[in-house]
């Protein structure tokens, strides 16, 4: 049961950094972008390296247990492709950054504030998911998938406050728009572990180590790394990608 608060805490307090975003919308002065450049591309760096060396490694570990070496290799293999086309799906039909609207009318400011929150929301369901079973099952691994995904959303609730704070002029309304999208990622969490308790095994424990994986490599580069770029240089956000990576490395070593 503890371990079920901690991987539920975890979880709560990764998504509620989405008002961490919302509380930056609110200063005067924008956020440093060399800051959240190295921010996001160090976010990358931890969750690619503990999603191809420690998450898909722990998937090809409990299928083999169950299915031998071969096929525990190939379905973890169809199991983090299949996590990638999942997210990769949603992100089509449910882009997180909607297109084609003016941000200079107020009517349109609220109407993308409306749209990033909604898609964020439903992006977040996944990312619960991921964030609590990892949290779950291996904790040696859940502190640093907790700061890779609460950083990641941070620029999320600023998406979602800027243009709903300049559209209506209420920091309440951006504000309560910031804590919905990010309580998806706990309620995600808690729907999709009670729907698979029931035929929770270490066969089906594997497939999703898979698809978590391959969720949060396709976040990494579709998101953590364009976003990066978007606020500072190449080499910064290749700085904190590999700044990412060897602390990932660091950890795992030291707590083996």
């Amino acid at each position: 049961m503890s371990n079920f608060l901690f991987a539920f805490l975890l979880t709560l307090l990764a998504g509620l950094s989405t008002l961490i975003g919302g509380l930056i919308a609110f200063l005067p002065k924008k956020p440093n972008g060399n800051f959240l450049c190295v921010s996001l591309g160090f976010s990358a760096g931890v969750m690619i390296y503990v999603s191809l060396v420690e998450i898909f490694f722990k998937s090809r570990e409990s299928l083999s247990n169950e299915t031998g070496p071969f096929l525990g290799l190939l379905f973890s293999s169809l199991a983090f492709f299949c996590g990638i086309i999942l997210i990769f799906l949603i992100d089509k039909f449910i882009p997180s950054k909607p297109q084609n609207l003016n941000e200079d009318k107020s009517k349109n400011l609220l109407k993308t504030g409306t749209i990033v929150a909604i898609a964020i929301t439903i992006h977040n369901f996944p990312e619960g998911l991921a964030t609590f079973i990892s949290a779950l099952k291996e904790p040696s691994i859940a502190l640093p998938i907790f700061a890779a995904i609460a950083i990641h959303n941070i620029p999320e609730g600023i998406a979602v406050a800027v243009p709903i704070l300049k559209a209506s002029g209420s920091k309440k309304e951006s504000f309560l728009f910031c804590l919905l999208s990010g309580l998806a990622e706990p309620l995600g969490a808690i729907i999709g572990y009670l729907l698979l308790l029931p035929i929770m095994s270490d066969l089906l424990l594997g497939i999703i180590f898979g698809v978590v994986a391959g969720i949060m490599v396709y976040i990494s580069f579709d998101e953590l790394l364009p976003s990066s770029r978007e606020y500072g240089s190449h080499s910064l956000s290749m700085l904190g990608l590999f700044l990412g990576m060897l602390t990932m490395a660091t950890s795992l070593i030291l707590f083996a």
